[in-house]
């Protein structure tokens, strides 16, 4: 690829639109930043400074950039087939093999594992067959999805749905009325003077009177995430997972874990929902770290039972993706994988992760830092104008966003959202590195206090 100089990308990136962005913002001079190279848990602009990668690229580069295994696999698959579809009655070894590792690697009887090359099309694909599966049973008012205020489950038309409706904010979404939002597990902002437990009461009874007025016969899934991502990096009450899965159990509904950021390591394990949560989803939908990013692909992994349902004989299965199971990016997993496991990543991340999570939980002793939220390297700091009453800056104070700005100068790569800033680095942080990372948002953090108004 030809060099080009942080004039000609700008240049040339006028006819690319970003995702999530101020389109408008992104017009002024010095609002877009050209990452160029990336190596372990760093990456490199085009101006030549070395930046900590503290967003893991987005949730996603749990191996660390430049692992030449992945590489070399994709390369080496590419060389030996570089496409074929699996429509119809057509497979290839990779994505075979792929399929067969997740199959062990998930948790239960869920051994059954459909690829797209998105985690909105992974939650798309799971209703769609849920849908299917409901009308291949006499169900075919069995429709309707619960999700809850603040989740982020994809931007495609229906996982934008399924979101958050603060996500939608000017833009419309899919099939009006068929996701009902039940109540976020956002303690800090939720729970009042509640207990942890009286906290999760309240959101189980929000639930169970959702159930009882929508009718449990017009219900097919329940979708979470086992920490909200996107939300905020939203914690729900310790129990909280459990006590959704009895009561959706209870009621026939299908519990969807939208695991697309937290499996492959980044809380400790290849799978959150039973290892740290307890139980075991009908579903488990994942992309993201499943390829660390060295290629786009997802997995909608299903139970044996629904499986079962849709395979019956009578009617064909109409879904299918022109990528799905793609040679080189089930290689790029497979070869991800392997580092995971070989390298011990995972059983390593219960040990650094709780490094990390201590050392941004230590900010809480400045002024502005109102929480310190997540597990391991999934990790949220809200920022308040007054602690005792939790009064959130105004928009218009881009607190999270001036405190990136900061900390990206003094070289770190951290998320804003609106009063929050998100930590989700590669999962191959060692202590120096964390260190680092603490004393750059300390730094930024007071610079930008300063500047702030009474």
């Amino acid at each position: 690829m030809t060099h080009l100089s942080t004039d000609d990308i700008l240049k040339k990136d006028d006819h690319l639109i970003q995702s999530f962005a101020d389109l408008d913002g992104l017009k002024q001079q010095g609002a877009r930043t050209a990452i160029v190279a990336a190596k372990g848990a760093y990456v490199t602009d085009s101006n030549g400074n070395e930046l900590i990668d503290g967003i893991g690229g987005l949730w996603c580069v749990n191996v660390g950039h430049g692992r030449h295994e992945i590489i070399d696999a994709i390369t080496k698959q590419l060389e030996t087939l570089d496409y074929y579809s699996t429509f119809y009655n057509f497979t290839h070894p990779a994505a075979a093999q792929l399929a067969e590792k997740l199959a062990r690697l998930a948790p239960g009887n869920l051994n059954r594992v459909y690829f797209g090359n998105s985690g909105s099309v992974a939650n798309d694909t799971a209703i769609r067959m849920l849908h299917h599966y409901n009308n291949r049973l006499g169900r075919p008012n069995k429709k309707k999805i619960l999700s809850r205020v603040g989740a982020y489950h994809g931007s495609t038309h229906l996982a934008m749905a399924m979101t958050t409706p603060a996500y939608s904010e000017g833009w419309d979404t899919a099939a009006e009325g068929l996701v009902h939002h039940l109540r976020s597990p956002y303690a800090y902002r939720e729970s009042g003077d509640m207990t942890e437990a009286e906290f999760l009461e309240a959101l189980a009874d929000d639930m169970l009177t959702s159930i009882h007025n929508i009718g449990a016969e017009n219900i097919a899934a329940f979708i979470a995430e086992p920490i909200m991502g996107a939300g905020g990096v939203l914690v729900a009450p310790d129990g909280y997972h459990q006590r959704m899965r009895q009561i959706t159990t209870d009621h026939d509904i299908k519990y969807i874990a939208d695991e697309v950021v937290t499996a492959f390591g980044r809380l400790g394990h290849m799978f959150a929902s039973q290892d740290v949560f307890g139980m075991v989803p009908d579903i488990i939908n994942t992309a993201k770290g499943l390829t660390s990013g060295y290629q786009p692909l997802s997995a909608t992994i299903i139970s044996d039972e629904i499986y079962e349902v849709i395979s019956e004989p009578g009617a064909m299965f109409l879904h299918g993706m022109t990528y799905s199971g793609h040679p080189a990016a089930a290689a790029a997993a497979l070869a991800n994988i392997d580092i995971l496991e070989r390298d011990q990543i995972p059983q390593k991340v219960r040990v650094t992760g709780k490094v990390f999570e201590n050392a941004l939980r230590g900010l809480a002793d400045l002024d502005i830092v109102g929480e310190v939220r997540g597990s391991h390297f999934m990790m949220g700091i809200e920022f308040v104008k007054n602690k005792d009453t939790k009064e959130p800056y105004s928009d218009e104070t881009n607190v999270g966003l001036r405190i990136a700005e900061e900390a990206q100068r003094r070289g770190l790569i951290a998320r804003p959202l609106g009063n929050i800033l998100i930590l989700s680095p590669t999962l191959i942080m060692d202590e120096t590195q964390i260190g680092q990372i603490e004393g750059i948002l300390r730094d930024s953090i007071k610079a930008v206090t300063s500047t702030l108004p009474a």
